[in-house]
C-alpha cells in the first residue's frame, strides 16, 4: 500500500479514488492534483511509478492542508466559536445541529438515538 501524508491509501482503486481516503481530499481536489501532476486517472495505485507517486506527494504538500493540520486547524475554528459565545458554538457544546436544522425531528445523527416520547422513559405500571 502506498503511504501519502500519514495515510495508506489502497492498492487495488484508481488513483484519483485512493487520493479521497486522505481527509481534505475529495473528489474534485484528487482531479486538480493528478491534474497538476501529470499522472491518468484512471490507473490503479499499484501501477504508479515512483516518480509519479512523488509528484503527488510533492502536490499535495505543497497546495493542500490535510490530516492532522486540517484537522487541527476545524477544531481550533470550533473552540473560537465556544469561546466567544456564539450562537453555533453554543450548539456546538450541547451537541446539537448548527446550520439551522430543525430538531424536533431528524436530528439524530447529532443527538444520538434519544427517543423523546411519552412512553420511552415510561416504566411498567407494578402489578397489585
Amino acid at each position: 500500500m502506498a503511504r501519502i501524508a500519514g495515510v495508506f491509501i489502497p492498492d487495488e482503486k484508481n488513483i484519483q479514488t485512493s487520493l479521497t481516503y486522505i481527509y481534505g481530499i475529495g473528489r474534485i481536489s484528487s482531479e486538480k492534483i493528478l491534474r497538476g501532476a501529470k499522472v491518468d486517472p484512471a490507473k490503479k495505485t499499484s501501477e504508479l511509478s515512483a516518480q509519479e507517486m512523488g509528484r503527488v506527494r510533492d502536490m499535495i504538500e505543497k497546495s493542500y492542508k490535510v490530516e492532522g493540520d486540517l484537522r487541527r486547524e476545524v477544531s481550533a475554528h470550533i473552540k473560537r466559536l465556544k469561546d466567544i459565545n456564539s450562537y453555533r458554538g453554543t450548539r456546538h457544546a450541547k451537541g446539537l445541529p448548527v446550520h439551522g436544522q430543525r430538531t424536533r425531528t431528524n436530528s439524530r445523527t447529532r443527538r444520538g438515538n434519544v427517543r423523546r416520547t411519552m412512553a420511552s422513559g415510561k416504566r411498567t405500571a407494578e402489578k397489585k
